[in-house]
């Protein structure tokens, strides 16, 4: 186990670039968004992506209390209609449905990173765990599916508080759970910003960098994998 562990009572872990990743290589456009939306979306430039992108992103974060798989489904038609919308894909009502449906509840759109389940089951035995996620409802399934819930013993999800990382109240949330201090605990992200703002309130930040895009410059301790925790 690496030395910065030694003295902490709990490790939070992020989950998407920590503990799996999409299966598509993309969050929101999954194999199924791919596939309807067909050479029509290739025909579209990246600066166009890129808005359409935003434009669904912000109709997310306007009201992010999200309590149900089924509002969650919702949710999720209304930023592929935006989508589709911005970018003249002309997805069908019936299109923009299953694409929803298919993101909230087709658990083959993660791939479990490798080791994780041994990382995990080595670490509960020493600390707890617990998870830090901007996510929806479906969240509880896909950490069922990659075989990771056994090990937590607290979990705090942006849907249900509200808002999004790096907003204080998650933090917040998560140690209300624990009961821990907080520098007794562990966060482990693969955005410096939410780790940023966890350092914030005294959680020891970790880099995840097994998303290249994250292999950042940073002054926290950096990992690729995280099975290097335990080495």
């Amino acid at each position: 186990m690496i030395d910065l562990l030694k003295n902490k009572e709990v490790i939070f872990f992020d989950v998407g670039y920590t503990l799996d990743m999409p299966a598509s290589g993309d969050w929101m456009f999954t194999n199924r968004f791919l596939e309807l939306a067909g050479e029509k979306l290739n025909q579209r430039t990246e600066t166009e992506i890129q808005m359409a992108r935003d434009a669904g992103l912000r109709y997310l974060a306007q009201d992010h209390l999200i309590q149900t798989v089924e509002a969650e489904i919702q949710n999720f038609f209304d930023y592929y209609s935006i989508i589709s919308d911005q970018l003249n894909l002309g997805l069908t009502e019936e299109e923009r449905n299953q694409i929803a449906r298919d993101r909230a509840c087709n658990m083959e759109n993660y791939i479990p990173y490798t080791g994780i389940k041994e990382v995990l089951s080595t670490l509960s035995k020493t600390h707890k765990l617990g998870i830090i996620s901007d996510t929806w409802p479906s969240i509880e399934p896909q950490l069922e599916y990659i075989g990771v819930s056994q090990y937590l013993s607290f979990t705090t999800f942006s849907c249900f508080v509200g808002v999004f990382k790096p907003d204080k109240r998650i933090y917040l949330d998560a140690l209300n759970k624990c009961g821990v201090p907080a520098e007794k605990t562990v966060f482990i992200d693969d955005a410096v910003r939410n780790l940023d703002g966890a350092a914030a309130l005294g959680i020891t930040p970790i880099l995840i960098a097994a998303n290249p895009a994250s292999d950042v410059e940073t002054n926290c301790l950096k990992i690729r994998n995280l099975r290097e925790l335990i080495r």
